[in-house]
């Protein structure tokens, strides 16, 4: 097989001159080449799919480096939740126990979507929506997940605020949330409080760092609900058009600024994790806190709630299902092994999870020593650990300021790259939807980008963490999961594992083996659906702290999580209406891939025969 190109005026002696034509392309003239030498005949849907081309018939742009991808990726899956979250469930439901439905639902599930979505992208060289050319009529799950990445960036860029707040407030010779002798303290603020067991029963106490992060850095103090939101504070205004302005230089060139961008927001956190670790290991208490977080208990394995936290971290946190993974394979070279890739980049954020966990129980281990309280007393996890718990404990070591700055460094490199893929599945899956975009890219860029900031704002007032609650719990929660359900039926089924292992085969040499094949076909469909049906079976109304959400704020709220999920059905219909022909002819086209639709008017649609679906 000739994998090189031959140069212009040698074709003319090699292609036979009834297949030149003025509107063959350099690539279709190589898979003539390819196709004579080898004496084999191709079909259309067999041929090597060119990569998409923007107006100007150039090519697709690519990664200007392989580590360049790979960061990224890892960069995007390797998020907050990733420290504050995994730890917890790891020491909640049985210690190292935990790990044994962990790693089961990566291997039967993570992993194979997380390959799925990649290989995907890849192939197809497309965002989120405009890879549904293989099977029209799923096109709307892919504006359902570029809905639910752009409802994302509109709180999660407000985290990144916060950390960019308590890191400009960390260079100060002593740290603002170390006592109760401030503007923002209450009468309830008590130095004394620290979860000593005198004062841990009084709920009218609160810590200084409490108090700091919910009416200091919040002013949450200043609004009685979400029906009183107030003006945005300039503060963290201030910090937010910051992290925006950042985002939109590290993504208006595309993957050719955010591929050097993620050199340092993917690696700086682990060094931090590792200079913190080195910290935390030699604190008092830290070594039974690490100890509490390894203890293993099998027989909270018989709990069906540590199965079901262990499937829900396996779905949210390797990322699948917001567009990314494919927006970023699709600027990949075709022959790039997604395979590995795959492997290395999800097994990465699943070892970073567990090794944030040590970082983490040390210091909690600590806090559980200093003041004499069992660990549950200082064990949390969400925002409440890296904003409250974990300030209050570096508060306390020598150099604190130092430390601090180091700490919020990490959550701000954190949270900065995986809030540039969740904008990158946005402004790929649009562009690419929508061709005349392509030439105005950085302006595009900026839209959105001022978009998110604009309903941001709200996040930021007095009020503005009733609004974070609602979004953080109903944008991407069983929508989430229902767009990677409807997706991976879309792919399995409709397209066909067999026709999407040959896909494979031809980008990377190989086909994928029956392990993978299964997985995609029955095992992740089944894995999904049913986490999609606990979803809403164990649907809990949000809350924060102790106010409850008024009836029409969690009506808000599902009619964000159901404006994503509709997109399925209201484009299928849309693509029925606008499809020729009889309700059988709509069917044969809106199921067939684009390139195939030809076929479709000789009467050879391969969905409509029994093999298709049961091959694997």
């Amino acid at each position: 097989m000739i994998k090189g190109r031959l140069p212009v005026a040698q074709m003319s002696s090699v292609v036979a001159p009834a297949k030149q034509s003025n509107t063959m392309g350099p690539k279709e003239v190589e898979l003539i080449l390819v196709k004579e030498q080898n004496g084999v005949q191709f079909t259309n849907s067999t041929l090597i799919n060119p990569a998409p081309t923007s107006p100007g018939n150039e090519e697709r742009e690519t990664w200007g480096k392989k580590i360049d991808f790979l960061l990224s990726v890892i960069g995007f899956a390797v998020d907050l939740a990733n420290v504050w979250r995994f730890p917890y469930l790891c020491y909640k439901n049985g210690g190292g126990a935990f790990l044994v439905p962990y790693l089961f639902f990566m291997v039967i599930a993570g992993m194979p979507l997380f390959y799925m979505e990649l290989a995907l992208g890849q192939y197809n060289r497309e965002g989120a929506a405009g890879v549904w050319k293989i099977c029209p009529i799923f096109k709307g799950v892919g504006f359902t997940v570029i809905i639910i990445s752009l409802y994302v960036g509109f709180y999660y860029n407000v985290i990144i605020a916060w950390a960019l707040f308590y890191l400009f407030s960390s260079f100060t010779g002593k740290l603002p949330w170390v006592d109760c002798n401030n503007t923002w303290n209450s009468v309830n603020c008590s130095d004394l409080w620290s979860f000593n067991s005198s004062t841990l029963n009084d709920t009218h106490k609160s810590t200084p760092a409490a108090e700091y992060f919910e009416r200091g850095v919040l002013h949450v103090h200043e609004s009685e609900g979400i029906n009183d939101l107030g003006l945005p504070r300039w503060q963290l205004t201030s910090c937010l058009v910051v992290v925006i302005v950042i985002l939109y230089f590290s993504l208006w060139k595309g993957v050719k600024t955010s591929g050097k961008v993620v050199w340092i927001t993917a690696t700086m956190p682990y060094v931090v994790l590792t200079v913190l670790l080195l910290r935390g290991v030699t604190l008092p208490g830290a070594i039974d806190g690490i100890k509490a977080y390894l203890s293993v208990d099998f027989l909270r394995l018989c709990e069906a709630s540590v199965w079901i936290d262990a499937a829900t971290q396996i779905c949210f946190s390797l990322g699948v299902g917001f567009g990314v993974l494919i927006a970023f394979s699709s600027y990949n070279k075709f022959s790039n092994n997604c395979y590995r890739d795959a492997i290395i980049t999800s097994s990465i954020n699943s070892l970073t999870s567990f090794f944030s966990g040590f970082v983490i129980f040390s210091f909690l281990g600590y806090m559980s020593q200093k003041h004499k309280v069992a660990l549950d007393e200082v064990a949390t996890d969400g925002p409440g650990l890296v904003f409250i718990i974990y300030p209050e404990a570096i508060a306390t070591l020598p150099g604190s300021s130092v430390w601090a700055v180091i700490f919020f460094i990490m959550l701000l490199t954190l949270g900065i790259d995986s809030a540039m893929g969740g904008m990158e599945s946005v402004i790929t899956g649009l562009i690419d939807e929508f061709k005349f975009l392509h030439k105005h890219r950085e302006l595009f860029t900026l839209f959105i980008v001022v978009t998110t900031f604009l309903i941001s704002l709200f996040c930021v007032t007095n009020g503005g963490i009733y609004v974070f609650t609602l979004l953080d719990h109903f944008a991407a929660g069983t929508s989430i999961l229902f767009g990677v359900l409807i997706e991976a039926i879309g792919i399995a089924w409709f397209y066909g594992v067999d026709r999407f292992s040959d896909d494979i085969k031809e980008m990377i040499g190989h086909r994928p083996g029956l392990y993978w094949r299964l997985c995609w076909k029955f095992v992740s469909p089944c894995f999904l659906l049913f986490m999609v049906v606990v979803s809403f079976a164990t649907f809990n109304p949000p809350y924060y702290g102790t106010y409850v959400f008024p009836v029409w704020a969690n009506m808000i709220g599902w009619c964000v999580a159901i404006s994503s999920m509709t997109m399925v059905p209201i484009y299928a219909i849309y693509k029925f209406c606008v499809l020729p022909g009889t309700f059988r002819d709509k069917l044969a086209y809106a199921i067939t891939p684009e390139k195939e639709h030809h076929l479709v008017e000789n009467g050879e649609v391969r969905q409509f025969t029994l093999h298709h679906w049961l091959m694997v």
